[in-house]
């Protein structure tokens, strides 16, 4: 993609009229107009939807050509209103509209890239994995689709040409879609964000090292991430463990320390613990994982998710007192409902990564980077204040450091 575009040349929509997550990276990006100006989602009487860019009704002189050379940016997220499959036929119809008008690029930006829990399908061949796929696994997809590779093609045929989405969490999903978009897919990981608000914020207290913090893998799929996070928040003295998880139904796991953890188990006592996942659903792993962590008598569990997926299960189970506190990313932006947090209002901080998801965008488009002060906005409740500094005395520090 071109390394000269000016904002000019881009037009940042969303696949809903008042999608405000949308008109967040749109102002961010220093777009002046409003999405709902720049394109209408229109449905006919039958309801099939039919997008349209908006054009002067009077000018007849460049029919099929009012985006020739522009770069249409489509942003996509979960809605309240809308299904996901709805959504995604949106977005297909977008990029198409988007192409069928002169567009010269088309990007999605889907910061939580929907039908990645379709990562594989019933064949062998049908997904690349880390693993060698034994029959358990295959049987796991017999008589689905291989969705995410479907997904993945479809927008291709409509004229998606570049990717962007924030830490997801397949192998499977990044290599079939980085294969059908040429390398052009983005998987953008929030290591700084996370980094900046554990050292700006006072969720978790520790020394100026690192005592008293310990950084926590729930299971091997998080493991090179907290690895990273763990290198990228430069506390030598903050404590690294692993954790092993094993399924025992369709809602029951086993937790364990993993036996390759960089920590033991009895060093991370009156630690705040941060334990790390791309996403969470039903809540059972995390809560098992906490509940195993209080056996050492930490100062508080801390669970930072990127993707929230708020179901009336998951929001009940993580009420649970083994979680302290939750820290999470406005990927799914309904987590800002407060119908939709529920009990949860009371220890759950949102950082909104428009800013953030804005900046990264510039950067891959070829468009100047506006600085602005700060990565995300916080979005927690001011009724229940639940943060407090602590001042680490020489003797709590050397304990900790002994």
């Amino acid at each position: 993609m071109s390394e000269s575009l000016s904002l000019s040349d881009v037009i940042i929509v969303g696949n809903s009229s008042d999608n405000p997550f949308a008109i967040d990276v749109a102002f961010a990006m220093g777009q002046v107009e409003d999405i709902a100006d720049l394109i209408s989602m229109k449905s006919f009487a039958n309801s099939e939807f039919c997008p349209r860019f908006i054009n002067d009704e009077q000018d007849f002189s460049a029919i099929g050509e009012q985006l020739e050379g522009k770069t249409i940016v489509i942003v996509s997220t979960s809605s309240r209103t809308l299904s996901r499959n709805s959504l995604a036929m949106r977005n297909l119809m977008i990029a198409r509209a988007a192409k069928d008008n002169g567009a010269a690029a088309v990007v999605l930006v889907e910061p939580d890239l929907y039908y990645s829990a379709q990562d594989r399908g019933p064949r062998a061949e049908q997904g690349k994995t880390h693993f060698v796929r034994d029959i358990e696994d295959r049987k796991k997809f017999d008589g689905q689709p291989f969705s995410s590779r479907l997904y993945a093609e479809m927008l291709k045929l409509a004229g998606v040409d570049r990717v962007l989405t924030v830490h997801n969490h397949s192998s499977s999903v990044q290599a079939e879609f980085s294969e059908v978009f040429e390398g052009r897919f983005h998987n953008l990981i929030p290591y700084d964000l996370y980094a900046d608000y554990l050292r700006e914020a006072t969720i978790v207290d520790y020394g100026p090292d690192g005592e008293g913090l310990a950084l926590c893998a729930p299971d091997k799929g998080a493991r090179d991430f907290v690895r990273t996070m763990y290198e990228t928040l430069e506390l030598p003295a903050a404590k690294f463990i692993m954790l092993d998880k094993e399924r025992t139904g369709e809602r029951k796991v086993e937790i364990t320390l993993h036996e390759e953890s960089d920590s033991a188990f009895e060093g991370i006592e009156g630690h705040d613990i941060v334990l790390f996942d791309d996403m969470v659903r039903t809540g059972s792993t995390v809560v098992k994982s906490c509940q195993f962590l209080k056996q050492v008598n930490p100062s508080k569990t801390v669970f930072a998710v990127t993707h929230f997926y708020a179901s009336d299960e998951g929001r009940a189970k993580m009420a649970n007192v083994a979680i302290d506190e939750i820290l999470t990313l406005n990927t799914i932006p309904t987590v800002l409902n407060r119908d939709v947090q529920g009990r949860l209002r009371k220890k759950m901080v949102v950082l909104k990564i428009e800013q953030w998801l804005a900046q990264n965008l510039a950067e891959i488009i070829g468009l100047p980077v506006v600085e602005r002060e700060g990565l995300y906005q916080i979005d927690m409740s001011s009724k229940n204040p639940r943060f407090k500094h602590k001042i680490w005395s020489n003797d709590e520090l050397a304990s900790l450091r002994g």
